[in-house]
């Protein structure tokens, strides 16, 4: 492992943040002739999209959202690659994973002013562990069809994978680096609920907005069947 390395991951961290500025809530209501930060909760992220738009573009925002947290982790990942000591994979992974999340939930392009960073969590957590990742995604996806609480669904998702992660870390680790991933995991999952601060006031107090994810897929079902030529 050489000193040069490690400015490579910090200019990596660096783009990740700017990656993380890449808004696909505000270009696709943009596209859509609207402004997202104006409409719903305000919130520049999936929920609001679906409130607002529909399932199909939730989900594509959605989609983007976890992908753009997905690519710059696994730069960081692949900067190690080849490394007699793999486990700096990990700490290039979540460097970087923490730059986009950072980047997405404190732009400098909107003034600061992001979304709340779960599903571009959620890409960096699938790059760490890609089929466990499925599963509690599949998981929290049927708790909001049947319940609706995407904020409730988005915690439970993102403290699960902190605690499967922080817990896969082999004790054989370093204990300097077995620290900084810890450590990197645990601002990840501070910095989600601190973003879901006023959700968790609004759940206690009975006055969380729900997502009729049912609904939506409906309407989707039933304009594409619409949609359909008629012979």
């Amino acid at each position: 492992m050489v000193w040069y390395m490690f400015l490579i991951l910090g200019i990596e961290v660096v783009i990740s943040y700017f990656i993380g500025n890449i808004s696909f809530a505000r270009i696709l209501s943009k596209y859509k002739k609207g402004d997202i930060t104006k409409n719903g909760s305000g919130n520049p992220g999936s929920t609001n999209m679906l409130r607002t738009y529909g399932a199909k573009i939730g989900f594509l925002t959605l989609f983007l959202d976890i992908l753009k947290g997905v690519l710059p982790a696994l730069m960081g990942y692949l900067t190690f690659l080849g490394e007699s000591n793999s486990y700096f994979m990990l700490v290039g992974l979540y460097a970087c994973g923490l730059g986009v999340v950072l980047g997405h939930m404190f732009p400098v392009c909107y003034k600061f002013k992001g979304g709340k960073g779960v599903a571009t969590t959620l890409g960096v957590f699938a790059v760490a562990d890609p089929l466990i990742m499925l599963f509690v995604f599949i998981g929290a996806f049927i708790y909001v069809l049947f319940f609706e609480y995407v904020s409730v669904a988005s915690l439970l998702i993102v403290t699960i994978m902190s605690i499967i992660e922080v817990y896969k870390i082999s004790e054989t680790l370093p204990q300097g680096i077995a620290l900084t991933i810890r450590v990197l995991i645990f601002v990840l999952f501070t910095l989600v609920w601190f973003a879901h601060r006023q959700n968790i006031q609004r759940l206690l107090v009975g006055k969380e907005n729900k997502a009729n994810l049912k609904k939506a897929l409906k309407k989707v079902i039933k304009q594409e069947k619409n949609d359909k030529p008629k012979n």
